[in-house]
């Protein structure tokens, strides 16, 4: 298969060496990922899926991609979607930015090491306030949580876990 254009642009065998430290706290996610999904509904009840999720370097290195899929393919698809991460050293922080057209979910956070989770806080297209946590952290796992609150005041409700296994490097 050859690689077009526009996909040879906008990947990267890593990041520039000046932004190596920088990049380390995403980094280690680049591979490919395997997951189950389990999706807390507000009545109480839960659904769980397969998927799979693949993390790479963009943007010359400058920043991290990765596409989310649930199920895993080809079964048709629940969720389809990227998140752009990119480190701002003027904030110390890193600008995440989730997509996924075939819902209409957008997500716009900020990610920071917490001690050794990452956590990631911001706002949902739905004007929910949004967090999501990669906790129990491996090389070859973790744990990702998402929460939802409709105000400052009120209490973290969690929505949706992934907890993903690497198949590749």
């Amino acid at each position: 298969m050859t690689i077009s254009p526009f996909l040879a642009a906008l990947g990267s065998e890593g990041q520039p060496a000046d932004r190596a430290k920088d990049m380390d706290l995403y980094g280690w996610l680049i591979g490919s990922w395997e997951m189950e999904t389990v999706h807390h509904r507000d009545d109480g009840t839960i659904e769980k899926w397969n998927g799979e999720c693949h993390f790479g370097w963009v943007l010359e290195g400058r920043a991290i991609q990765d596409v989310w899929i649930r199920p895993k393919r080809p079964a048709p698809s629940t969720m389809y979607g990227t998140t752009l991460r990119v480190f701002d050293p003027g904030i110390g922080g890193w600008h995440i930015i989730w997509s996924d057209p075939l819902n209409q979910d957008y997500s716009r956070q900020i990610g920071r090491a917490e001690g050794k989770d990452i956590v990631q806080i911001g706002d949902d297209s739905r004007g929910l306030q949004a967090r999501w946590r990669f906790t129990e952290i491996t090389e070859n796992s973790f744990h990702w949580i998402g929460e939802e609150r409709a105000a400052e005041n009120d209490p973290w409700c969690v929505t949706y876990e992934h907890f993903a296994r690497r198949i590749n490097s």
